[in-house]
């Protein structure tokens, strides 16, 4: 496992899927002839009907982007008066209505309700929390912080404040700002400059300066953040991955470390996160949902492939051997074929 995080070898010229455009490398695209009134209807007979028929909803829900759902919802509102997200969750439940809910929401008011989720009740479910500020775009922070302003008349940068405290809470917040530098040149020297400040933060120095770390992993655009673990791991001897895990511990550890991953390959971080969500006894249906749907249309066909290669078995098998039922045959239909 180690070696995938370890190979730096043509990390600065690789595309990253920071700039990926939506449908690109997605596993569901722009239905052609599509036509948001007959699939309503198609819906409402699966609802109204005698016991609800999931494979109609799977089908129609997991075989159109989510643009064309937000067309649909209109038109069976219309036709219904009622709104399919209310019928959904009268109708379906447990894993399968989360999907299929989180199928039909907007990508950012997604990522917005699963900040929230992360954040209610006692304590935060900081892994949440992490996979998704250390995963999205400016851009995508930006829209969430939009939806999220809209929902609940509050920034969730205040929201995040008073949920989390320390270093790990100043890293996140720098995230959530969605004020990452942009800019695709890359200054070699000052690539050096940051790994030797990095190297003397930690492994040349008895403790370690974590802010140091924060201000840079946090802030730097990704081409130069990957040109930096380039030069850090010449400098060191070690990646910069090995050096944090090295010196650091609990929720900062884990957060620093999904950046550091999702600079190298946002598909092989999330390839990473579908395994651990399927592995052991029981299965953490929320990431897994979570990554499904929120890919789907951006990177899912490089997340499959990254999978295959890390695990010598294809991540629609995974999923058919750890899921069953209607929500089994939801996820896979999302995940598309079998590599």
């Amino acid at each position: 496992m180690a070696s995938l995080w370890d190979d730096l070898e043509g990390l600065v010229d690789s595309p990253s899927s920071f700039s990926a455009k939506s449908g690109e490398r997605g596993t569901i695209t722009p239905k052609a002839g599509f036509n948001a009134g007959e699939d309503a209807e198609a819906l409402k007979e699966a609802i109204e009907g005698l016991g609800t028929k999931e494979k109609i909803l799977i089908d129609v829900l997991t075989q159109r982007s989510n643009a064309q759902r937000q067309l649909i919802c209109e038109a069976y509102q219309e036709a219904t008066g009622r709104t399919l997200l209310e019928d959904l969750k009268g109708d379906t439940d447990g894993d399968l209505q989360d999907l299929l809910v989180a199928l039909i929401t907007p990508p950012a008011a997604y990522d917005c309700h699963e900040v929230m989720r992360a954040m209610k009740g006692a304590g935060t479910e900081d892994s949440t929390l992490i996979e998704i500020f250390a995963s999205r775009s400016n851009q995508q922070i930006k829209a969430l912080r939009d939806v999220y302003l809209q929902e609940t008349e509050t920034q969730v940068t205040l929201a995040l404040r008073d949920e989390l405290s320390g270093d790990f809470s100043k890293a996140l917040l720098l995230l959530a700002e969605g004020q990452r530098d942009e800019s695709t040149t890359v200054d070699v020297e000052k690539a050096k400059e940051d790994a030797k400040t990095l190297y003397d933060a930690g492994e040349n120095k008895w403790g370690t300066d974590e802010s140091k770390f924060i201000d840079i992993l946090c802030q730097s655009s990704i081409p130069q953040l990957r040109q930096t673990l380039v030069e850090y791991k010449i400098i060191s001897g070690k990646t910069l991955q090995q050096s944090i895990e090295g010196e650091m511990s609990g929720e900062l550890e884990e957060l620093l470390v999904a950046i550091v991953k999702c600079v190298k390959s946002v598909p092989a971080y999330f390839a990473e996160c579908l395994h651990e969500s399927m592995k052991g006894g029981g299965t953490d249906e929320s990431t897994l949902n979570r990554i499904m749907v929120s890919r789907s249309e951006i990177d899912l066909m490089d997340i499959r492939a990254e999978f295959k290669k890390l695990y010598d078995y294809s991540l629609h098998s995974a999923i058919e051997s750890d899921l069953s039922g209607d929500h089994g045959d939801c996820v896979k239909a999302i995940c598309g074929g079998d590599d």
